[in-house]
């Protein structure tokens, strides 16, 4: 089954806890901290490959997680590092944050790769807090929160040629002729409901052809799963456009041919200006007249018409030899540059800022930073309580909080936590 979109949820790794220890070793009085750093946690990374063809695993598998980081061990011991999550995606994939609607990344060849979520960086141990004044810190740092992200994949075929056209016009039998593909054919609408690839070998080349479902009009509005089967296209460097000029569908070739045309102008101005050549098919059912006039409308627009009946192999080898012409002469497309790049929670640029508030007679105090240092505080420690205050007055906050009436007595609340203000400290709230 062929599966070119899925929603995915990924989870960084968690930092490691910084560890509180105190060497106990003997013969040596006042040993001191020796608690050691957690482990950093672990990334999500996405790797292009090119034998994989599909995104079908991501229906069965929805959540993918990095492992955390080790907490910190005594002996200044650091904790394991998080293994990274490898996801493995088809090249051709496009990686976008759904909440923003960002693309993160277009992994277009084997092996491209990027970073998007970053693990959490490991908490300090207790060794890095003590000072002239602070012998024997009893507390240390949190590891760095995880990063979670809603990621939709979304797969574009890469591929030299595409053949497009209105359904059931000889699309998928000319792909069978050219290549060792066996796409599924058949003598009604929408026989083809996934794009086929296959490589075409010409003497010592080969170049990759796709098979695009049939287009209608509206297609560039989504009839008919158009918007499904126009983004493999974007990616092609040439177009066959396949015509039935034998008009067995009871329709007139030009009209195809420009409906066709003006779906792919509309869906974008770069894949309407692809050079195109253009293939009139079931020769063998059409009439002369007809053939000519369809030929003379298409050449006034500039284009090669290419006269072919491909069950009977007539005119293929002209078609192919003009494509192979056409690739050598086309210049390869390079990606785009998209400049995303995945940092760690603590290295956000608001990751140090707290946001005051009031909600009632409650002070609020939010921040990303002021969170790791709450969740390393040890609410049984003078010291560390100590140090949490002190870097919520050296970042403005008490200020700020002062200027919107904050006083002795009054109510402050971090997270789910709520304490009563006195001027110089913090204390739990008994009630």
């Amino acid at each position: 089954m062929f599966i070119d979109r899925a929603r995915i949820t990924i989870r960084s790794g968690k930092g490691g806890n910084g560890s509180v220890s105190f060497r106990r070793e003997p013969f040596v009085p006042d040993g001191g901290p020796d608690g050691g750093d957690g482990g950093k946690g672990g990334n999500v990374i996405f790797v292009a490959d090119s034998n994989i063809r599909t995104l079908l695993d991501f229906r069965y598998k929805r959540k993918y997680e990095a492992e955390n980081g080790e907490d910190g061990r005594k002996k200044q011991q650091y904790g394991k590092a998080g293994a990274d999550s490898i996801i493995k995606v088809p090249a051709g994939t496009l990686v976008i944050d759904e909440e923003t609607g960002t693309v993160m990344m277009d992994l277009v060849k084997d092996g491209d790769r990027f970073v998007a979520a970053r693990g959490g960086k490991g908490g300090k141990g207790n060794v890095h807090f003590k000072n002239s004044v602070r012998q024997a810190p009893n507390f240390a740092e949190a590891g760095g929160m995880f990063q979670e992200k809603q990621i939709l994949l979304e797969l574009k075929l890469i591929a030299d040629v595409g053949l497009v056209g209105f359904p059931n016009v000889g699309k998928s039998t000319l792909l069978s002729v050219v290549t060792g593909a066996d796409p599924k054919i058949g003598n009604y609408h929408f026989t083809t409901l996934s794009p086929n690839l296959g490589v075409v070998q010409y003497h010592d080349s080969s170049f990759v052809m796709a098979d695009i479902p049939g287009l209608i009009e509206g297609a560039h509005e989504g009839a008919g799963l158009g918007l499904d089967f126009l983004k493999h296209v974007e990616r092609t460097r040439l177009l066959i456009h396949v015509v039935d000029v034998s008009g067995s569908e009871s329709r007139d070739p030009i009209e195809d041919f420009e409906t066709i045309n003006k779906e792919l102008s509309s869906y974008s101005q770069k894949l309407g200006q692809k050079p195109q050549l253009v293939a009139a098919n079931k020769m063998d059912m059409t009439d002369s007249d007809d053939f000519l006039r369809f030929k003379d409308y298409v050449e006034s627009k500039g284009y090669t018409v290419f006269p072919i009946s491909a069950p009977l192999h007539q005119g293929v080898s002209e078609l192919i030899d003009e494509a192979m012409a056409r690739l050598s002469a086309l210049p390869i497309e390079e990606a785009p540059v998209i400049a995303y790049h995945a940092v760690a929670p603590e290295d956000a640029p608001d990751y140090g800022k707290i946001e005051c508030s009031k909600d009632g007679d409650v002070y609020v105090l939010k921040g990303k930073k002021l969170d790791k240092l709450f969740r390393s505080t040890n609410f049984n420690d003078s010291g560390s309580l100590r140090y949490l205050y002190r870097y919520v007055e050296d970042s403005g906050a008490i200020a700020e909080l002062k200027n919107m009436g904050l006083k002795d007595g009054d109510t402050v609340r971090i997270i789910d936590f709520e304490f009563e203000y006195l001027d110089e400290e913090m204390t739990t709230d008994p009630s």
